[in-house]
């Protein structure tokens, strides 16, 4: 099998490209969500329900029910469920603020500094956090009831959101540090080659050497980021394109197995059911029968 090479990543796809801003409510941690991704979207996150934590730039941010999270355009990151999550989720690039820079050129710092002189996290006990939910909530509403001149207020509550931020949210204490620009750069490029090719026979000693770490610290370097070792996250990537094929396709599921990367049938149920908690069969089962396994387990 030829050695891949390594792949860019796709920006985020916007319905209204326009108007680059969208927003939703996620149930659970989806494949999307647990897979460490990144994209030029600026990213705000309020908890609804439940709990868990995100990994951002190899920081672990834990949340509870009432908090906000920002996260910055193009810092990685993955989200991990601890208790019934839902979130609402709004995305925006920062073309859209492009006439409002011209005359505060400060209006992003709270995600354009992120980790540096502001955090990520805005707990709903804070004092200020009351102000922050009625504006997020705003927007999701304008965003999804589109009524008349929806986009207009929309952005004008995401500026009063920034504004507030700016005003509000800036830490006197430096927090933890991140991972640095250039390791952060290449998990990216390794994560990302990795999924596109999941196929392909990995040893630790290629992942290492495609970034060109040795295979000790390109492993300290993706368990600090990743929150797990690389082919332990290889497995999980595989798996859950598994369950895709099982739910999406009529393949016979030695054929799922062998284009997901499992080299034999035994370790691939083994994995699957360690992992996932039960038969590839029984997921096969639950798409014929009409309905989604991932929603169904959750």
């Amino acid at each position: 099998m030829v050695r891949p090479h390594m792949i860019e990543r796709d920006k985020t796809q916007f319905n209204n490209p326009s108007f680059p801003l969208m927003a939703t409510t996620t149930e659970g941690v989806s494949p999307g969500f647990q897979r460490l991704h990144w994209h030029v979207a600026m990213e705000m996150n309020y908890i609804r329900q439940g709990s868990g934590y995100y990994l951002i730039n190899g920081i672990k941010v834990p949340f509870k029910q009432g908090d906000l999270i920002m996260i910055n355009g193009n810092d990685v990151h993955r989200a991990f469920e601890q208790e019934q999550l839902v979130m609402d989720v709004i995305l925006f690039e920062p073309s859209l603020l492009a006439v409002d820079l011209k005359y505060d050129p400060d209006i992003l710092r709270p995600f354009r500094e992120m980790g540096v002189s502001f955090s990520p996290l805005v707990e709903g006990e804070q004092w200020v956090s009351t102000d922050f939910i009625h504006l997020f909530r705003a927007i999701m509403d304008e965003i999804k009831d589109e009524r008349p001149s929806a986009m207009t207020l929309a952005r004008a509550y995401l500026l009063q959101f920034l504004a507030l931020a700016n005003r509000h949210l800036a830490l006197s204490e430096v927090p933890l540090t991140p991972v640095k620009h250039r390791g952060m750069n290449a998990i990216k490029e390794i994560i990302h080659t990795m999924e596109m090719n999941m196929a392909y026979p990995w040893t630790l000693g290629e992942l290492a050497d495609f970034v060109h770490l040795s295979p000790s610290r390109f492993s300290a370097l993706f368990q600090q980021t990743v929150g797990t070792s690389p082919m332990d996250y290889l497995i999980q990537l595989r798996l859950t394109q598994a369950v895709h094929l099982l739910e999406s396709t009529e393949l016979k599921v030695i054929d799922i197995a062998e284009r997901c990367g499992f080299r034999n049938l035994s370790n691939f149920n083994r994995l699957f059911k360690q992992h996932i908690g039960t038969s590839p069969s029984d997921v096969r089962q639950h798409y014929e029968g009409g309905s989604n396994f991932v929603e169904t387990v959750r």
